[in-house]
């Protein structure tokens, strides 16, 4: 059922004023004085898809309406089409924004903590060297201390063997070193 609104009853107006007052067309098409097409040509053809032998101007006129009323609802669906998408691309530009400070942010914090592990491995080294420098002080200072107590046995009239107590001592510093074997009691001089 078509209902009709005053946008559609206007051209249902003009197809009835034009049917009853006799316009008609030759059939080589609307000529003017001087027997050219002039612009009102092509609108009269747009508007007829059909001849219109054996039709009437109520026909012509319903027919005419039923094509407004479709032109107008597909109009009105491309238009609500058109909202949609504008709707659709406005959310879209918001969670771009959105992503783009999340983004920015995640960017910085990632440089910071870059920063933060490149110093901590600059740290790690310096640590790590202290250490392994610290462990040879430790090991000059246990081997001076091994020799001065082989001089004080020498002083002290004692026998000891350099190598025995090197490698005694090199077994305590280093566990690695314990699978030195020691030599036998038996074969110590006393």
């Amino acid at each position: 059922m078509i209902t009709w609104t005053r946008s559609m009853a206007w051209p249902l107006v003009a197809w009835l004023a034009l049917a009853v007052g006799g316009c008609t067309t030759s059939p080589g098409g609307p000529s003017t004085a001087t027997g050219d097409n002039g612009p009102g040509a092509s609108a009269v053809e747009r508007f007829q898809d059909t001849p219109l032998e054996g039709r009437t101007a109520v026909e012509s006129a319903i027919e005419l309406s039923e094509k407004y009323a479709r032109l107008s609802d597909q109009s009105v669906a491309l238009r609500q089409e058109n909202q949609r998408l504008a709707s659709e691309n406005e959310n879209l530009r918001q969670q771009i924004t959105s992503l783009d400070a999340r983004l920015k942010q995640t960017q910085k914090e990632l440089a910071e903590a870059n920063a933060l592990l490149m110093e901590m491995l600059t740290e790690l080294n310096t640590w790590k060297s202290n250490i392994l420098g610290f462990r040879t002080e430790m090991r000059d200072a246990a081997r001076a201390q091994l020799e001065a107590l082989l001089k004080v046995l020498e002083v002290l009239g004692g026998e000891a063997e350099a190598g025995v107590l090197e490698r005694r001592h090199a077994g305590t510093l280093n566990p690695d070193m314990n699978d030195v074997g020691l030599p036998d009691e038996s074969t110590r001089p006393q």
